[in-house]
């Protein structure tokens, strides 16, 4: 029991000496041991490491998972050692949706046709969402957090127990700079000068050898970059199949409803615009679209000067059809694309056709031109040039 209170006495006293020590720092009023350059810049380094290590972490967490309640959760099932439960993402949810209203609006209609298709691509890229997500969290923001927690807690201790040896160093010199003052005045403080240089010796070994413990945690966070540089690659590498695969996907989709097009707007349906609500028998324009000085479009057209009647029944003969007088563009063709019937054009990517727009047709179609060649074209496999 008196050994437990001196020993809180002694922890009392070191404690208060430290504080004082660091007042009069403050103050201006004792002296600082400065630590070399080189150390400076090891923990100015070691603290941009830190803080852009922690920034960098919390909007990848953001970007992975935008649901701020979603990140909580997650956060409290790490906290407990819990694993997470399986989360379904916006798209698996929406293919779900998409799925159900198909089979109410029934799976046989265009419509409903079309919501299956579209719900199962939505799926796909569901699926390479969680496996995108699951892939950044080990491979990058697992390593950014064990430095945080691990290797970044270790620096601070050790910086903290750094910083009570030099202020108890200091406390030191100040007490051997009185002693010695006082030793001028009177013989009989030799000892209190002895004493003062011994506890200087000790302090200063301790400080000295605590900050070369320090120095080499601090010169360890070249290798932290080298480990957050390879984490990094892999995070890209991620990022780039995920956007790789949506990309295709998206494309497989694209050409899946291009191809199917021409069904859904061929002349049966045309012929029942009449019979059909103003909903589904109005279909919005692209912007590239709205950008060509065509006609408006309208739903039936039983008789258009210089344009066969086959335009307006919604089929198409490419060799009965003759360009505007004005209103042809140049465009340049996106993603290849193959015609699904006689009345389509077959696009290859990157090369330049001529298009332009006829009174009665979809607006997302366009009349393409390529030399002798002629036909119907998907205005999303195009980039219309001014």
């Amino acid at each position: 029991m008196e050994f437990n209170v001196k020993k809180l006495a002694s922890d009392a006293g070191v404690f208060f000496s430290r504080a004082m020590q660091f007042t009069e720092e403050k103050l201006g009023q004792a002296e600082k041991t400065e630590l070399d350059a080189h150390f400076e810049n090891l923990l100015a380094r070691a603290d941009c490491t830190k803080n852009w290590t922690e920034k960098i972490l919390r909007q990848t967490e953001v970007l992975l998972q935008p649901n701020p309640s979603a990140r909580v959760e997650e956060f409290l099932y790490e906290k407990l050692d819990r694993k997470v439960p399986s989360r379904v993402t916006n798209g698996e949810l929406l293919a779900q949706y998409m799925t159900e209203a198909a089979s109410d609006f029934g799976p046989g209609t265009p419509y409903g046709k079309t919501l299956i298709k579209v719900g199962e691509t939505q799926r796909r890229l569901g699926a390479a969402e969680r496996e995108f997500i699951r892939s950044a969290s080990i491979s990058f923001l697992t390593p950014l957090r064990n430095f945080l927690e691990g290797d970044w807690r270790t620096i601070s201790k050790e910086r903290r127990i750094l910083q009570n040896r030099r202020l108890d160093l200091d406390a030191c010199k100040a007490r051997l700079k009185k002693a010695k003052a006082a030793e001028a005045k009177a013989a009989l403080w030799s000892d209190e000068v002895e004493k003062a240089e011994h506890e200087l010796r000790l302090t200063q070994t301790e400080f000295d050898r605590q900050a070369e413990v320090t120095r080499l945690l601090l010169e360890g966070i070249s290798s932290t970059h080298v480990n957050h540089l390879r984490c990094l690659h892999e995070f890209v590498e991620s990022q780039t199949n995920y956007y790789a695969q949506c990309y295709q996907f998206m494309l497989d989709l694209q050409k899946q409803l291009g191809s199917s097009k021409g069904e859904i707007f061929s002349g049966t349906f045309v012929g029942n615009a009449e019979s059909a609500s103003p909903a589904a028998a109005t279909s919005p324009p692209t912007v590239a679209a709205a950008t060509l000085p065509a006609v408006p479009t309208i739903p039936v057209v039983p008789t258009i000067v210089g344009v066969p009647n086959t335009v307006a029944e919604g089929v198409l003969n490419p060799n009965e059809v003759k360009p505007p007088a004005s209103g042809t563009r140049r465009a340049r063709v996106l993603y290849d694309y193959e015609a699904a019937d006689s009345t389509e054009l077959a696009l290859l990517a990157d090369e330049m056709i001529t298009v332009y727009s006829l009174p009665g047709m979809d607006p997302d179609w366009l009349i393409g031109e390529r030399g002798n060649q002629k036909g119907k074209v998907p205005v999303t496999y195009l980039e219309l040039l001014s």
